[in-house]
C-alpha cells in the first residue's frame, strides 16, 4: 500500500466536504495492535472484515465494533447466504485494492464495478464518531457516522443493515 492510496482517500472526503481527524502510528495489523497505541484516537474503532460466499463470486465488506465476534455461520443465515469465509489476500487486492492489516471501508473507492456489499452492524449507527484506516495500516482517520453515510452513498455500493 503506499501514500497515493491514502490521498486519494483524502481527495474523496475534501470533495464530499467531509472533515476528519487524522493519527500518524506505527503499522498495525490487527485490533489488538491498535489497541496498544498510545494515541488517544475520539471516536469507536471498527472492524472491517473482508469476506465472501462459498461460491466465491459474492464479496462483503462486514463493518462491526472493535470488540464484537461474528458468528459466520448466523451471518450467512441472516443475509440468506450460502456459508461464508474470509475471502483471500488476492481477493482483498483484486476487489478494494487493499493489503490484510489496512482493511477499511475507503477501499470501496477503488471498487469501480461495485461488487462488494457493504454489511454494516446497525449498532454502529448510534455512534457520534467511528475510525478506520484511510486505506494504509500507519494511519487512521476520524470521522462522524453521518459523513460516513455520505462517503458510502457516493461510492455506491450495496449497504444493508445486519444484526450481530
Amino acid at each position: 500500500m503506499n501514500k497515493e492510496q491514502e490521498k486519494r482517500v483524502y481527495d474523496v472526503l475534501a470533495e464530499l466536504n467531509i472533515p476528519y481527524t487524522r493519527y500518524e502510528h506505527e503499522a498495525v495489523f490487527t485490533i489488538e495492535e491498535a489497541d496498544k497505541l498510545d494515541i488517544d484516537i475520539k471516536g469507536e474503532h471498527c472492524k472491517n472484515l473482508f469476506i465472501r460466499n462459498r461460491k466465491g463470486n459474492t464479496h462483503y465488506l462486514l463493518v462491526i465494533q472493535e470488540w464484537k465476534k461474528v458468528d459466520l455461520k448466523k451471518l450467512a443465515d441472516q443475509i440468506e447466504s450460502t456459508s461464508l469465509s474470509f475471502a483471500s489476500e488476492e481477493r482483498l487486492n483484486k476487489y478494494l485494492g487493499l493489503t490484510p492489516g489496512s482493511v477499511t471501508p475507503f477501499g470501496l473507492i477503488n471498487d469501480e464495478e461495485k461488487e462488494v456489499q457493504v454489511l454494516l452492524d446497525k449498532d454502529i449507527t448510534n455512534l457520534g464518531n467511528i475510525s478506520f484506516h484511510p486505506n494504509v495500516n500507519t494511519a487512521t482517520i476520524t470521522i462522524s457516522y453521518n459523513d460516513f453515510e455520505k462517503f458510502l452513498q457516493w461510492c455506491g455500493n450495496k449497504v444493508s443493515h445486519v444484526n450481530i
